[in-house]
């Protein structure tokens, strides 16, 4: 089920983007099978593993990687395997006998991902960092923020998770895509001050053509347009307006009732502060629900600021089926949507190690194979 059925993935356990790349894979049908320590203290799992959204649709393995019998048990999964996934500082799967080339030496065909925060190469290839370092590197974090006020942290959005997990994952596809050619795997060095830079692309273009300063919150996308921001509404909620066009600023004008005056040089930037003020005054005058009746569906660029409680209640989302309740927690629903390979419902989290026995018996390990893994303290 789902566009990716059949691609078979061995996850080795990490934190941040590499589930996060396992799960989309996982969301769209591929057979994840997730290789956990046996003592996972230090991968940052919640206690529950309902909880752990990020590792859902998986199957968990659990071995140790350091004896020489784990790593041959990460080896027999490899052979038959499409794609490998690893988070690890450069030059650890290396000495685990993980690495590249011990993969590829038993499965030509695999496509190697390499996920990590400064990358393979460079001088700081070694050093520790987290989200909030690799995206301060890129130029993305300097971006973000208020007028006058330092650079904010958006979450670990941007660097793990869009700069890292999404751009490993279009990697990953790209090379099995060009293994059909090729008939070969390699290997995919994902970098997250790499893809939190390409996310940027747009905005080193518009600072090159001299249509993006150098100041936060002072663009036309980053806060600094009236038209583009969040307002505080009278019972101390807040809207989203981003009304760029001049056609949908008309609207969004008209609806608020603002002066003609702002329509005609909507782009002044000399008028921009008395425009918010204005803004600011009308929005204060509703209620934020009172907002969304007013406002929302229509084309004034609107809609509710929703907390993760209200986000998924919202008719929009009710009506795509945007969440979904695993184990009674609420969490978004596998994304993009296919019109005819139709993913499943994701299944939990596993418990860790759970499908150890099965995923070696489908690997070609007998009934006493797997017993002697376990007396010689290899797996759970």
């Amino acid at each position: 089920m789902g566009p990716l059925d059949g691609l078979r993935v061995v996850e080795l356990a990490s934190i941040g983007p590499g589930p996060m790349c396992a799960m989309l894979l996982a969301d769209l049908g591929a057979d994840v099978v997730r290789v956990d320590r046996l003592e996972p203290s230090g991968l940052g799992v919640p206690t529950a593993p309902r909880f752990d959204i990020a590792a859902r649709g998986r199957r968990s393995v659990a071995l140790d990687l350091k004896s020489p019998a784990g790593r041959e048990a990460v080896l027999r999964l490899v052979d038959g395997a499409d794609v490998l996934i690893e988070g690890f500082r450069p030059g650890v799967a290396e000495r685990l006998g993980l690495g590249p080339d011990d993969c590829a030496a038993r499965n030509p065909r695999l496509v190697y991902g390499r996920m990590t925060g400064f990358g393979q190469q460079g001088p700081l290839a070694h050093a520790a960092g987290h989200d909030l370092n690799y995206i301060a590197l890129s130029g993305a974090l300097h971006a973000i923020g208020t007028a006058g006020g330092k650079p904010v942290p958006p979450l670990n959005l941007v660097g793990d998770y869009g700069g890292g997990a999404l751009y490993l994952a279009f990697g990953l596809m790209a090379a099995v895509f060009e293994r059909q050619r090729s008939g070969r795997g390699q290997v995919v060095d994902a970098a997250m001050v790499d893809g939190a830079a390409s996310l940027m692309s747009l905005f080193y273009g518009l600072h090159a053509a001299g249509n993006w300063g150098g100041g936060r919150g002072e663009n036309l996308l980053d806060g600094g347009a009236p038209f583009y921001d969040t307002y505080e509404t009278a019972d101390g909620r807040h809207v989203a307006l981003g009304a760029l066009e001049p056609k949908f600023f008309a609207e969004l004008a008209r609806r608020l009732g603002l002066d003609e005056r702002f329509v005609k040089r909507q782009y002044d930037r000399k008028l921009w502060p008395e425009m918010r003020e204005a803004i600011a005054a009308a929005v204060r005058t509703k209620t934020r629900d009172e907002w969304c009746s007013a406002l929302e569906g229509s084309d004034a660029c609107f809609a509710p600021v929703l907390s993760l409680e209200e986000a998924p209640r919202h008719a929009h989302a009710q009506a795509r089926g945007a969440f979904v309740t695993l184990d009674g927690v609420v969490q978004p629903a596998p994304a993009p949507r296919f019109g005819r390979s139709v993913p499943g419902t994701p299944r939990p989290a596993p418990v860790i190690g759970v499908h150890t026995e099965a995923v070696l018996a489908e690997a070609g390990y007998t009934p006493d194979e797997i017993a002697a893994l376990r007396r010689g303290g290899t797996i759970l």
